[in-house]
């Protein structure tokens, strides 16, 4: 119960600061994406299905709070939690810059994915500026993952349940 708390509100906060503080902060008019930041973040520390279903829950949050087509976001959230999720099982370097390397790619793909699902139902996507979206957006990811990084790994560390050793 714990944990499932504490990541909601680390989900909620990053909406809340993407959608408030971070649309004033732009990179060539491109702002970073904290709900794919905080979704990444979280498969790779945690897994798959905890990647899936922050990913599911976090994109139908910013798909309502914005004004977005409804489930968009959630559909490719959920696919790049469990994505990164399950990569991460099979990755087994303990490089520092893995989690950099790792958000911003992800984060470029997500956008990408975004893209081609919101052009097939039929909104207007021009593929420059897709391209420019997703390839500012990653980098934005990726520097902000630095700082962020830990304080999502601390989080993660403290809502995990304590072994409890009886005789």
């Amino acid at each position: 119960m714990r944990r499932a708390l504490s990541w909601t509100v680390v989900v909620l906060t990053a909406l809340v600061l993407q959608s408030t503080l971070f649309s004033q902060v732009t990179l060539a008019g491109v702002k970073p994406e904290l709900v794919y930041l905080v979704t990444i973040v979280l498969a790779f520390l945690e897994g798959p299905s905890s990647g899936a279903v922050a990913g599911f829950a976090g994109g139908m949050a910013q798909d309502f709070l914005l004004n977005q087509p409804k489930g968009i976001t959630a559909l490719t959230l959920t696919l790049v939690g469990y994505a990164v999720g399950t990569i991460r099982q099979y990755i087994v370097t303990p490089s520092p810059l893995l989690p950099v390397v790792l958000v911003g790619g992800a984060t470029v793909v997500g956008v990408m994915f975004y893209g081609v699902v919101a052009f097939l139902l039929g909104v207007a996507v021009g593929t420059s500026f897709l391209i420019k979206v997703a390839l500012l957006a990653g980098v934005y990811n990726a520097v902000l993952t630095p700082i962020l990084f830990p304080v999502l790994r601390r989080v993660a560390e403290s809502s995990r349940a304590r072994k409890v050793f009886r005789w």
